[in-house]
């Protein structure tokens, strides 16, 4: 951060603020002073990210002014609620996808005259609407969208003659012929980073994955025969001696992957970046996840941006909010034409999600819930039979969703 140099500007800041206090006085009474409304906008992104689009809105909207505060992602639900709740919180803030329940009575909805409900309908994915509408009423917007898909390094699949799968069970077959032990049977090339709830960064997105494609199967309600099922094939990855590809003892999947040892790596968008970074000489491509017979469902997770039901200025704060996914907008145009992301957009029309979001940091509702699958997880890997290790969690699960998603009062427009 450049430090300002006080003594240079300190005249100009004296004249500033004397236009600031007498400027309107001697303006004409019909014009409309520039930022004559402040909104506030907590977010994560870098203030060289936000400063030009805040700028290009300002010069749209004379009227408004915005102050960005960068947040800390640590503590950030908890902190950003408490905050609203005092009537001290921003006007406009970002917001997980899964987030919507938790914040009960504190989201003010989006007046008609700035987003109607056929506008957003046409302008997002399903899952926008399942996320941030509730009882038809608008209560938050997304950024670009965003999930799980299925990375692949190329150099193991053709080494080994595997053709990219479309399906689980060519999955299955694939990452089992692509995993490769030494003599004592150690993992040296594992063929898919599944099965464990500690060394598989986004474990949780997979599972839930895993989850929502089951027919029959209810996150809410764990302790059925067919969630059982799913989680002994998540963990059979690792205990199934006929397919196992992973094992508790590997570092973490993005490290594994990043360094060209892991054949199938299951991530979100951002790590293409990263990985790109550590290894640029890795060959990996981008695919959608696979899926059973007669089913599509993908994971998103994603965040969004809503508007708090206590702030003075909602109307122009939706106003920033609906620029704001404009914007993003336009970064999904991007992502679209980017043929190593585009598969995050194509996925769109059939994401679905849940409360086991990696990365959240909420300390609430996908912090508790992954907690407590994590639990199963592991009591089926120490060798507790997976409906028993299941039906032992679900009492917690309906408590964490008793506790977090009452849906909210909604909060009168101003």
């Amino acid at each position: 951060m450049v430090k300002a140099l006080i003594g240079a500007l300190a005249p100009i800041i004296i004249v500033s603020i004397l236009i600031f206090i007498f400027g309107p006085q001697i303006t004409n009474k019909n014009t409309i002073p520039v930022g004559s409304v402040t909104i506030k906008f907590s977010g994560f992104e870098d203030e060289n990210v936000m400063k030009p689009l805040v700028q290009e809105f300002e010069r749209s909207n004379p009227d408004i002014r915005v102050i960005y505060d960068r947040q800390s992602n640590t503590n950030y639900r908890t902190r950003v609620q408490t905050q609203i709740s005092e009537g001290a919180g921003p006007d406009v803030f970002k917001i997980h996808s899964s987030w919507i329940k938790m914040f009960s009575g504190d989201l003010a909805e989006a007046p008609a005259e700035i987003f109607n409900l056929a506008l957003f309908q046409n302008s997002f994915f399903p899952v926008v609407m399942d996320n941030f509408v509730i009882d038809n009423k608008i209560i938050g917007v997304p950024d670009t969208i965003d999930g799980l898909a299925l990375y692949y390094n190329e150099e193991i699949l053709s080494s080994a003659g595997v053709s990219v799968p479309k399906n689980w069970q060519e999955f299955v077959d694939a990452a089992t012929k692509m995993t490769v032990k030494d003599l004592t049977g150690v993992i040296k090339t594992a063929g898919a980073a599944l099965g464990t709830a500690s060394n598989i960064d986004y474990w949780p997105d997979i599972l839930g994955l895993l989850l929502l494609q089951q027919p029959g199967v209810n996150p809410a309600e764990p302790g059925s025969l067919q969630t059982a099922e799913v989680l002994k094939f998540y963990t059979g990855f690792v205990i199934d001696p006929s397919r196992k590809t992973w094992d508790t003892t590997l570092i973490s999947s993005t490290a594994m992957f990043a360094q060209g040892n892991l054949a199938f790596y299951f991530a979100p968008s951002l790590e293409a970046s990263r990985i790109a970074a550590t290894n640029p000489n890795l060959k990996f491509k981008i695919i959608p996840v696979p899926q059973l017979p007669g089913r599509n469902v993908a994971w998103a997770s994603y965040w969004g941006n809503a508007v708090s039901g206590k702030s003075k200025h909602i109307k122009e704060s939706w106003q920033f909010a609906k620029f704001l996914s404009e914007k993003d907008h336009e970064k999904q145009k991007m992502k679209s034409a980017d043929p190593l992301l585009s598969v995050f957009v194509s996925q769109g029309p059939i994401y679905k999600s849940w409360y086991l979001s990696s990365g959240t940091a909420d300390a609430g509702l996908n912090d508790e819930m992954i907690k407590v699958w994590a639990e199963a997880v592991n009591a089926i890997l120490s060798g507790t039979p997976s409906q028993s290790a299941l039906q032992s969690i679900e009492p917690k699960v309906k408590e964490i969703l008793s506790k977090y998603t009452v849906l909210p009062t909604q909060v009168p427009k101003k």
